[in-house]
């Protein structure tokens, strides 16, 4: 799965000495500091410790993950939270309960709620082209912003290629217009609603089509409309330039291959993701977003429909996967219904998990970005442990 690609990061240059050799040999002695209790199952029942936390357990010890958290809401709404791992390589310290975390790709679904919302308010018709309400903006090779519509955006049927592709190393502020700029000199993929591939271009432009017609900028629109509305006290759009995560967090790590040593990423410039990837949140408030938009707290019935009809996107989300409006659902392996939800990745941060219908919610996530299937395959299955048990 390639749900999020972005520039190669950089060590966030935190004042320490031998940066690349410390954090080799702080990863190298995490498997014996966890042995001393950082593993300690935090919840158990009469059976032996909990499936979860032993899950996360296993991502640390034996994935070489460096910290593993989680968060699981029952239908009730009780919250049962989760660690693993060491908050800091550095220093050894405890990872934070429900920390925050870069959240990716699960902006697309805020994003697209806000969008839908407007539709309900007929400020946005979800099959007026892009040049309704951005006029002479998309043009390139094969692409015309006159052909292309909101849906197409939001459901990845547009065939603009993806800019996060062709980012190279530059780790800096990007405004979104930079960031459809560097799409447009690359040729379409498709022609528009002929086919899926997954883009960040798309929601850059689903952002900037809000900011048109809101008049407001999208970090505003997405606090009022959601965070504040369901009272998702930890989750925030950064401010241009902000690198920082601003409450108690993990850091994050980034490596090049499995032999490289792990460098912090945590300070980083998010603005390359914007709509399509700049929030950050915690496991926790991830749960309570998924389950209110569901239960249609967010959408009106019609809107929420919309958000959750569905094209094939197995390619990139795995078996049984499909693509909605900035909503990803698959099948629970245990055949306990449908997960819905979105997924993110981003660098030094990945987040898997979503809600069901009946109200349940898993989010997890751990302190490295993923960059193979198998890695990904096997967060997943901490969170249908989590729904299946």
């Amino acid at each position: 799965m390639r749900e999020q690609e972005y520039p190669k990061p950089r060590s966030s240059g935190r004042p320490q000495g031998g940066r690349r050799r410390a954090v080799a040999v702080a990863a190298a002695l995490a498997v014996g500091v966890m042995t001393m209790g950082v593993l300690a199952p935090t919840a158990a029942s009469a059976a032996g410790p909990d499936a979860v936390q032993q899950g996360l357990n296993t991502l640390v010890s034996e994935d070489g993950m460096p910290a593993a958290l989680a968060s699981v809401q029952d239908r009730a709404g009780r919250t049962r939270t989760y660690t693993a791992g060491v908050g800091d390589l550095a220093t050894g310290s405890k990872v934070p309960d429900d920390g925050q975390v870069r959240i990716g790709s699960n902006t697309k679904a805020f994003t697209a709620v806000v969008v839908l919302q407007l539709v309900a308010e007929r400020r946005i018709r979800l099959d007026a082209f892009v040049d309704t309400y951005l006029p002479g903006l998309v043009r390139g090779d094969g692409i015309d912003g006159r052909r292309i519509t909101v849906r197409q955006l939001l459901q990845h049927t547009s065939g603009l290629p993806n800019y996060s592709d062709h980012l190279g190393e530059d780790v800096r502020y990007f405004a979104p217009r930079e960031l459809v700029g560097i799409a447009l000199r690359h040729k379409a993929a498709f022609d528009p609603g002929t086919s899926w591939a997954y883009s960040n271009t798309n929601y850059v432009l689903a952002g900037l089509i809000v900011q048109k017609v809101t008049r407001r900028p999208l970090a505003e629109e997405i606090d009022q409309r959601i965070v504040k509305r369901l009272g998702l006290r930890h989750t925030y759009f950064p401010a241009p330039r902000d690198a920082t995560i601003r409450e108690p967090h993990p850091r994050g790590y980034y490596r090049d291959s499995a032999a490289a040593p792990l460098l912090d990423v945590t300070e980083t410039d998010p603005s390359w993701g914007w709509a399509a990837g700049q929030l950050v949140s915690t496991d926790s408030d991830l749960n309570r977003f998924f389950t209110a938009l569901l239960a249609g707290r967010l959408l009106p019935a019609a809107q929420l429909a919309q958000m959750r009809t569905t094209v094939p996107a197995e390619d990139t989300f795995g078996p049984g996967a499909r693509y909605g409006l900035g909503l990803v659902s698959r099948p629970l392996p245990c055949g306990r219904g449908l997960l819905w939800g979105h997924g993110g990745s981003f660098p030094g941060y990945e987040t898997r998990g979503g809600a069901t219908d009946d109200g349940r919610a898993v989010n997890v996530a751990v302190t490295v970005q993923l960059t193979d299937q198998a890695s990904r395959q096997r967060v997943d299955e901490v969170v249908d442990t989590a729904l299946c048990r």
